[in-house]
């Protein structure tokens, strides 16, 4: 099964109706896509009430993928607002329980930054993450190529199934040790996520600029690439994916939406009417 969505609900205008409150929008958003991935979970460790509300405003089949605290990636500059590490792994869990017991978790996405390369070290903080948030299903995206450099990549997987980790496939452009190839390997049937960045190889270097957020996932898929991702899809299929999360974060030009749907159409998916692009005045 293939499952399609976007990263957030709130940059996407073209799904809904104009002069839509922001309080709305998810409700909207789940009317077109089944799953979403969750970006304001990493800058923040959320209160229980925003998580218990989102579920309240989706249907029950609407499915969850959240962003690990930055705190627990590495990404954090300066001081955490806790006293260690367990501390804040546990106020993370505490915070997503409505949506683990709720039966709605995709999984936690854990998207480590691009010096956090292939070492004993970080290999044994993997270890020590995996512990910490006990059964729960974990997804893995790495941003350094050394994981799947000539000689590691097949280490890299078979310890990813080891540890039970859920591989994040990525499309993002090859521009030095910053990215990481396309790998097509499922390592847990139960689901393979894959993660659309864009492929501005311009903009995924300018991250000390100060529009990087503008610019760095600015990019449309035309209708070639989104067929070949089709048949990639087909590839994971056949190595063992029984379950496939496709979703498109290539959010900086507002493309997410329109190539998310576009990929539905090619999937054979049939995406919900988009509301119209303006009021109608003289309606009745």
């Amino acid at each position: 099964m293939i499952s399609v969505g976007l990263t957030g609900w709130g940059d996407h205008d073209d799904l809904y109706p104009p002069g839509t409150p922001s309080r709305q929008k998810l409700g909207w958003y789940a009317r077109h896509f089944p799953v979403v991935e969750v970006d304001s979970s990493f800058y923040a460790v959320l209160g229980r009430d925003t998580y218990s509300r989102w579920l309240e405003m989706t249907p029950p089949s609407f499915t969850f993928i959240l962003k690990a605290y930055q705190g627990m990636t590495g990404h954090a500059r300066g001081k955490v607002p806790f006293e260690g590490p367990g501390v804040m792994f546990q106020a993370y869990l505490d915070s997503i329980a409505p949506v683990v017991e709720s039966g709605r978790l995709r999984a936690v996405m854990f998207q480590f930054p691009p010096w956090f390369d292939c070492n004993p070290d970080h290999v044994r903080q993997l270890r020590a993450v995996r512990k910490w948030m006990g059964r729960l299903p974990l997804a893995l995206e790495f941003r350094h190529q050394s994981w799947f450099a000539e000689g590691m990549r097949e280490r890299t997987l078979d310890f990813m199934r080891e540890e039970g980790w859920i591989h994040i496939v990525c499309d993002e452009p090859q521009v030095g040790l910053g990215s990481v190839p396309t790998v097509l390997e499922p390592t847990d049937e139960r689901l393979t996520i894959v993660r659309l960045h864009g492929r501005n190889a311009a903009g995924w270097t300018q991250s000390g600029a100060p529009n990087w957020r503008e610019i760095r996932y600015l990019y449309r898929y035309n209708r070639e690439e989104l067929t070949e991702w089709r048949d990639k899809l087909r590839v994971l299929e056949s190595r063992g994916a029984k379950e496939i999360c496709m979703i498109f974060n290539n959010n900086s030009g507002g493309d997410a939406a329109s190539n998310a749907r576009e990929m539905m159409e090619i999937l054979g998916m049939e995406p919900a009417e988009l509301p119209p692009s303006q009021l109608d005045l003289f309606g009745e």
